[in-house]
């Protein structure tokens, strides 16, 4: 693969003067619109703004899931650019974790087999014991023969993030990850994924549309129109929520969502 990542990078991803330009001449849109924006290594980033802002543009081009029109993305010191299919795909299983709203566990699979699934793929023998200290610090030691099925909602998106875990990724993104789980058992899963920040010194991005959810995190970008309009250090639900009002997220007063203090 080309490229040879700084083991120095302050900034495990890294995103200069991005442009991602959809449609032609007549119907040009700019989902992401000369984006420049550095995230720490072992920090936590939550990415908000309205519908349409660029948030998932901005997390496939991140992630490389996307390329961009124009501009320079880094991830993990490696320039994403001059990379083809197969060294992306490469990097993106060695250096990527992802945990997306649909869990995306195979049926068929026990516990311990779907969070191995990504090593075994990358051709890389499971350490037992490592693999084991991930199940537990999820909180699945005891679940760990059981497969999908028999868990809940909130279970299946820890081994999720046990499978993002395992392989020692640079950085996790996090595509609406609580979306699917109701209030008690996201707040479960984003306590874990703070966790991670500080017990392994994961990095995480993490796309959402929920202020309590966007809490958890060091730091809040808000996006619109395809711009980085804002940013929020040590948030609280409400801070981001008022900060999403003045953006004109949610329209109205009615449509507002209510944070845990009942602040729209």
């Amino acid at each position: 693969m080309n490229g040879t990542p700084s083991p120095y990078a302050h900034e495990v991803v890294k995103l200069d003067s991005v442009r991602k330009i959809y449609g032609g001449s007549k119907n040009r849109v700019a989902a992401l619109d000369g984006v420049s924006i550095g995230l720490p290594r072992g920090s936590f980033t939550a990415v908000m703004g309205p519908s349409g802002s660029g948030k998932s543009t901005f997390l496939h081009c991140a992630a490389g899931l996307d390329r961009p029109t124009s501009g320079t993305v880094l991830l993990d010191g490696v320039d994403l650019g001059p990379l083809g299919e197969k060294e992306l795909t490469e990097l993106r299983r060695e250096r990527i974790g992802f945990v997306f709203q649909a869990f995306n566990l195979l049926p068929a699979l026990n516990v311990v087999d779907n969070v191995t699934l990504p090593l075994r793929l990358a051709g890389r023998r499971p350490n037992r014991s490592e693999v084991d200290e991930v199940i537990e610090r999820v909180g699945l030691a005891s679940r760990r023969n059981n497969r999908p099925g028999e868990l809940s909602g909130g279970q299946q998106q820890r081994v999720a993030i046990a499978r993002a875990l395992v392989t020692k990724p640079a950085v996790i993104f996090g595509d609406e990850p609580t979306g699917a789980l109701d209030t008690y058992t996201a707040r479960e899963v984003l306590t874990l994924l703070r966790e991670a920040v500080q017990w392994a010194g994961q990095t995480i991005v993490m796309v959402t549309h929920d202020p309590v959810a966007a809490a958890h995190a060091d730091r809040v970008l808000f996006l619109a129109d395809g711009r980085i309009v804002s940013a929020l250090e040590r948030p609280t639900a409400d801070l981001v929520a008022e900060r999403m009002t003045h953006l004109g997220a949610w329209g109205n007063e009615s449509t507002a969502p209510r944070t845990s203090h009942g602040v729209r």
